[in-house]
């Protein structure tokens, strides 16, 4: 089965191309082609599929998209943005305003955009199949693949050139032999079912070829079926403008209709790609759930799994749970993980937040960073652990891999649940792995996410010296405490202060209606008062929504600075307030790194290695 089950609905009239054909031949006397900036024309160039869209596209009524190789934050204050910038190589997106929506749409430009290609595609498919038998190695990777597949084509394909006269016999294609299972695993398509269909299907389709059997095509169209068979058959179909686009957040579909995105910098965007039956929409689910080897079913009708570039997806099939249809919703993965300098751009926190956790992470302290979904806590917990002494080992347990950490003493740990077929015992819950990590001898010990009773050996860790890191869903350090000591994970009330500090981070919408993620409070626990039956937590950072900033209302009243890391760094009493002064000056180290241009994740990780190395980071250095 193909991935070609949706429709692309364009918010515009297409308007008609006036200079025919010949302008993709001669760019030079291509009137379009000229009217375009520099770089638009090297993309072109490049790339005539993107000259077609533009072509067909109302620039007279709409006006000439603008053109970037990448963007910046500061597009968001575009108002109707219009401009179109590179996905991958092959691919461009093309954003574009709707003036009667709040979101604006989503225009992925592929090769195959207007290329009707569909008639070719079975006679392709069934060609592939006797030059695929006769491989003598198979392919592994999907790279691999997709080289092999497009070299393939290239036998089955004749290119012909402008101004080329080729005599084509529409019935010259040949019927195919031989298969094998290794079929199956390349092209992710079983033909055995069908095979007697598709020969008689194929009889009745006539196309032109050449005498030894290749299909005459046209470079567009060359091209086309090339993406188009690699994309469907090996990649993630229609998704892959999605997967490939760096400045996508999520991807999701909420059932019969468009795919929505959440783009980093225009925010919700919806997409011309769309559904329009529960029929396809069903079927592409289960082709993509076949895909990462997590296959749907009645019985078992909603999937967590990962992709293969790491981004996390959960799907729901079929309408009896799920009203509009099936639905799907992909948190893309980073390529980067984000670093603290860049959360400090961003104003989720500031340096002297930084330069606290810095200290308390570095000295051993557990911490939850705490809020609603999509409010940022795993970005933040991945770009803190860069002040995770370089030294040491560290284990991370999720149930979808998403935490990048710096260090090379890494031992990483995914939860696996009962595999089809498999019997009753076989899954590998993150409580197991926590209490096996705990023979480990880990330094830190980070959990992608607190639900269950998985929270109760975290505590245990703690208990015994092993400094936990997690998120944890919960508004504030009231509901976090609650949740806690409530079911299912029911930590004794008088443990709760093993847990040493808890970051509130949320998404908050600002005056000009832009939503951003700001860390609300920073607090410490300071633990369980048996008398009034109450916790003790003191607020040390809070957000001041009104001047967009970070107060540290907690000055002169850290219990940890003062009576933990003051008193494990050797400081008497009466010098325990210079604790305060080595987060100012650890904060001016950080101004420093960033202004210096070393705001990467990885390159702030080595810089902060550094600077411990050079002895800068010992009181009253």
């Amino acid at each position: 089965m193909s991935f070609l089950s949706q429709t692309v609905r364009l918010p515009f009239t297409p308007a008609e191309n006036e200079e025919g054909e010949d302008c993709f031949n001669h760019l030079d006397s291509c009137a379009l082609f000229r009217m375009l900036p520099a770089n638009a024309k090297e993309y072109v160039k490049k790339s005539p599929h993107l000259l077609e869209y533009l072509h067909i596209y109302p620039v007279d009524t709409c006006g000439m998209p603008l053109f970037f190789s990448e963007l910046k934050r500061d597009l968001k204050s575009m108002k109707e943005p219009n401009l179109i910038y590179p996905a991958n190589d092959e691919t461009f997106i093309h954003i574009f305003p709707d003036p009667n929506d709040t979101r604006n749409y989503y225009i992925p430009i592929e090769p195959s955009f207007l290329h009707n290609i569909a008639q070719y595609l079975p006679v392709v498919e069934n060609k592939l199949i006797d030059l695929l038998d006769a491989l003598e190695q198979d392919p592994v990777s999907e790279k691999e693949r997709s080289d092999v597949l497009r070299k393939l084509i290239a036998q089955v394909l004749y290119e012909k050139r402008p101004g080329e006269d080729i005599i084509g016999d529409p019935n010259n294609g040949s019927q195919t032999r031989g298969f094998k299972n290794k079929i199956v695993t390349f092209l992710n398509t079983d033909f055995t079912a069908k095979r007697k269909n598709r020969q008689n299907d194929l009889s009745s389709i006539s196309l032109p070829s050449l005498p030894d059997g290749r299909i005459i095509v046209n470079p567009q169209e060359f091209k086309a079926i090339q993406y188009v068979m690699a994309r469907d058959k090996i990649e993630m179909g229609p998704l892959k403008p999605f997967i490939s686009d760096r400045y996508i957040e999520d991807i999701s579909c909420d059932g019969v209709g468009p795919i929505f995105v959440e783009h980093k910098i225009f925010k919700g965007l919806k997409s011309v790609i769309e559904f329009h039956r529960a029929e396809e929409l069903d079927q592409f689910v289960i082709k993509i759930a076949e895909r990462i080897k997590r296959p749907l079913t009645y019985r078992n009708p909603i999937v967590d799994a990962t992709l293969p570039d790491g981004s996390r997806i959960n799907i729901v099939y079929g309408s009896e749970i799920s009203k509009h249809g099936s639905n799907f919703t992909i948190r893309k993965a980073m390529d980067d993980p984000i670093s603290v300098l860049q959360l400090i751009e961003f104003k989720t926190c500031d340096y002297m937040i930084a330069a606290y956790l810095w200290i308390c992470l570095e000295h051993g302290m557990s911490l939850f960073m705490s809020g609603e979904t999509a409010s940022g806590k795993t970005t933040s917990l991945n770009a803190i652990t860069a002040f995770l002494p370089a030294e040491n080992k560290i284990v991370t347990i999720e149930d979808t891999p998403e935490l990048k950490i710096p260090h090379h003493n890494w031992i990483r740990e995914v939860s696996k649940g009962k595999g089809k077929g498999e019997g009753e015992g076989s899954e590998v819950t993150m409580f197991d792995l926590l209490k096996s990590a705990l023979r480990q001898r880990p330094n830190q010990i980070l959990v992608g996410e607190i639900r269950g009773v998985e929270g109760s050996v975290a505590f245990g860790a703690m208990q015994t010296g092993h400094p936990v890191m997690s998120t944890f869903h919960a508004a504030s350090v009231e509901k976090l405490i609650q949740r806690l000591c409530g079911d299912p994970i029911n930590i004794p009330k008088t443990y709760v202060d093993n847990l040493n500090i808890v970051v509130i981070q949320s998404a908050v919408k600002r005056p000009t209606g832009e939503v951003v993620r700001r860390m609300i409070s920073v607090s410490e626990l300071l633990g369980y008062n048996t008398e009034t039956g109450g916790f003790s937590f003191v607020e040390m950072f809070h957000y001041n929504p009104i001047t967009d900033t970070h107060d540290f209302t907690g000055k002169g009243s850290s219990y940890l600075l003062e009576e933990k890391i003051a008193t494990m760094l050797g400081i008497p009493d009466h010098k325990k307030a210079d604790i305060y002064l080595e987060i100012e000056k650890r904060a001016k180290i950080l101004e420093r790194l960033h202004k210096a241009g070393y705001s990467g994740f990885y390159q702030l990780f080595d810089m902060l290695t550094k600077v411990k190395k050079q002895g800068l980071l010992k009181i009253g250095a």
